[in-house]
């Protein structure tokens, strides 16, 4: 009886033993399969890091036909450089323009710093791949394709086009370049294009602002913000803007009903009820947003907080994603976009111009692309009130 035991048991643990054994060696298949992968990626990260490169050896060349434009060979705002370099040829489908006045933006910092999320999506892991610089625009049409029936010499446009940060740039005809309104100086609109179209799409496409409704615009005071109070303004929306103490007047003046004073009074704690928010400063929760919105309202996630890099920037970034998916389990949604610049827009804001119901904001103008890094500084500050601009000779 005593043997007939052992022996049962001893079946038993090897039974037991063969069991674990595949356990144990797909636990190694596994363990290996995901060390081969990692190590594949540090490997791939190093390569592409090391061979990163640009075409800086070609600006280094004496240019047969010369312009002077903004160059970046590496990042970092001191590597920024005011040089000659080869003027462009426009192709069949381009138009040629004189630029007379561009004016910067909170992602020119972010490419010119080497944000790493830019890097990894393009931008250049080791050096900035695309080493011109700017992209609003405003200027006087020089020469136009053998294909171009839209514009013609002499023609006043603006727009926005990489590269804007120079005396020349080369522009599709058919893409995001329109006539300049009469009514409107080449710095008014060299400061459009980004963060106008921003502001319009925004209200517009992704929070369907309708006349009658009840908008708030966190964040009134800055590039995006002041195009954004005119605009819903111009949609027939009440507006109510969120600025700080000394920007409160400025928001009144380009048509804001109500204005907050975020030093003083937390919008997310009052007892209006909005439908529509667009964000520009993302500095509140999901459910503190959503407890002012209506039941079916809708924030809209247009930037981060400005310009620069801050301390809260990250928490800021990370919500862009996490709360639209939040918003999924919720009659309220929240909506992250990334604008795209096209003439349509650009024409619509053309006659908003031409019409007075939009006038940009120009907080600060600097005379030559040379001031390059003392613009950009001032705007990283974080405070600059609506568009700073530079004019080109």
């Amino acid at each position: 009886m005593q043997l007939t035991r052992k022996r049962s048991d001893s079946a038993e643990m090897s039974d037991e033993a063969k069991a674990k054994r595949p356990r144990k060696r797909w636990k190694r298949i596994v363990k290996w399969t995901f060390g081969t992968i990692f190590a594949a990626l540090i490997l791939w990260g190093l390569v592409a890091y090391w061979t990163s490169t640009n075409d800086c050896d070609r600006h280094a060349a004496t240019p047969a036909n010369s312009m002077k434009a903004v160059v970046h060979c590496d990042y970092g705002i001191t590597n920024l450089t005011f040089q000659e370099i080869e003027k462009p040829t426009p192709a069949d489908d381009q138009i040629l323009v004189r630029v007379r006045a561009a004016s910067l933006n909170p992602l020119d910092g972010h490419f010119v710093r080497g944000m790493w999320l830019a890097r990894l999506m393009g931008g250049g892991l080791r050096k900035p791949k695309d080493t011109r610089l700017g992209v609003d625009y405003a200027g006087t049409v020089e020469a136009v394709g053998k294909n171009v029936t839209n514009f013609k010499p002499g023609d006043e446009v603006f727009g926005g086009r990489t590269g804007a940060f120079a005396q020349y740039v080369c522009a599709r005809a058919d893409r995001a370049v329109a006539l300049k309104p009469a009514n409107m100086t080449f710095e008014q609109a060299g400061s459009v294009a980004v963060a106008a179209v921003t502001a319009l799409q925004g209200l517009r496409d992704k929070g369907h602002v309708q006349a009658g409704q009840k908008i708030l615009i966190n964040g009134a005071s800055g590039g995006v913000g002041t195009f954004a109070v005119q605009i819903a303004k111009s949609l027939g929306a009440e507006v109510t803007g969120v600025c700080s103490t000394r920007n409160l007047d400025l928001v009144r003046s380009i048509g804001a009903d109500h204005v907050i004073d975020y030093t003083k009074e937390d919008f997310t704690k009052g007892d209006q009820r909005y439908d529509v928010i667009f964000d520009n400063v993302q500095n509140h929760t999901f459910s503190e947003r959503r407890h002012v919105l209506t039941p079916n309202g809708i924030c809209v996630l247009a930037g981060l907080g400005g310009a620069g890099w801050h301390g809260d920037t990250w928490m800021h970034l990370i919500r862009s994603f996490t709360t639209p998916l939040m918003s999924k389990f919720t009659s309220q949604k929240f909506s992250f976009y990334i604008a795209e610049l096209n003439h349509q827009d650009l024409a619509f804001l053309a006659d908003l111009m031409q019409s007075g119901k939009v006038t940009p904001v120009i907080d600060r103008t600097y005379k030559s692309l040379g001031e390059i890094k003392d613009a950009l500084a001032y705007l990283e500050e974080g405070h600059a009130r609506g568009k700073v601009v530079i004019t080109i000779e």
